[in-house]
């Protein structure tokens, strides 16, 4: 090895080190987000649908605050608003309120299943927003890894999408907007930074949802209600996203999108060991299948 290559071999391998570093960072987003519905089926046992959103969208909001105190951060310039706003309506209250909302008739591991288009959703949307094109490789993986959740999902609802699919679709199509724009933006600002500011631009819808859950909605508080609230505040709606976000600034949105094709099969674990859920017969090949294309993914140009 002659000194002028051993000079350039830090710079070759920097890029790597910091893409195996947010393939970590994402994967560990995505393992958080996996107990996300579980959680939240916890927290039904105890508040009502608008009361979960709410207040784990206020406790998110203290949360937030007290990090953005500590850490002195500066406001967002004014260009930096619409890509919160958009982070802020979709990650922070359209999808939080619509899955809730399914998970009171449909099973969590029917809806983390049918959550699983959500990585092509989130694909499509960062593609249209910056204008980058991932190969054709990753695409037809994409494509197959969403087939297979469509499939399985008509299956389970024998043809016929119900109500709680519906409330679960519009929620990932927000959720992919959010996705998009929270990676996109965290190449600006630091991913954490960017669920903080969202979660705090919400707070005041946050407040008058609380408000009208809890004086709506019984409410019987029990262990399982608060661990499953107390989850979704901190881990959930801020602490996976710091995660996710930082991931994401890292290797890219489409490729760090495609990763969460796996939060099905983890929720499909979890609903099992900690609900006690039966598994569909249909769920292990779709969860499989989805294995597969995000191999493909993840090893495709993008």
């Amino acid at each position: 090895m002659t000194v002028q290559d051993s000079a350039t071999l830090p710079r070759a391998i920097a890029p790597k080190q910091a893409a195996a570093s947010g393939t970590a960072l994402a994967a560990l987003g995505v393992a958080s987000f996996s107990l996300s519905f579980p959680a939240t089926a916890w927290s039904l046992t105890g508040f009502g649908p608008w009361s979960v959103t709410g207040l784990r969208g206020v406790l998110a909001g203290a949360l937030a605050a007290l990090y953005l105190l500590a850490a002195a951060a500066p406001l967002p310039k004014r260009r930096h608003w619409p890509a919160l706003l958009v982070v802020s309506g979709g990650c922070v209250l359209g999808f939080p309120l619509l899955t809730t909302l399914a998970l009171r008739t449909s099973s969590t591991a029917h809806s983390a299943v049918v959550i699983g288009v959500l990585p092509l959703a989130t694909a499509v949307v960062s593609a249209l927003r910056t204008g980058r094109r991932p190969s054709r490789a990753f695409w037809a993986a994409a494509l197959a890894g969403a087939a297979a959740v469509l499939v399985f999902t008509l299956l389970q609802s024998h043809g016929r999408p119900t109500l709680a699919d519906l409330y679960l679709f519009v929620g990932l199509v927000v959720c992919a907007a959010g996705y998009a724009e929270g990676g996109r933006l965290s190449r600006d600002l630091p991913g954490a930074q960017v669920i903080a500011w969202a979660v705090l631009a919400a707070l005041p819808v946050m407040l008058l949802t609380s408000a009208f859950g809890l004086a709506t909605e019984p409410v019987r508080f029990g262990a399982k209600a608060l661990v499953g609230l107390a989850y979704v505040a901190a881990v959930s709606q801020f602490g996976a996203f710091v995660l996710w976000y930082r991931g994401m600034a890292a290797i890219g949105v489409p490729r760090a999108s495609q990763l969460q094709l796996g939060q099905p099969l983890l929720t499909l674990v979890w609903s099992v060991l900690l609900l006690g859920e039966d598994l569909p017969a249909a769920a292990p090949v779709t969860a499989a299948v989805v294995l597969v294309c995000i191999a493909v993914t993840q090893r495709a140009r993008a």
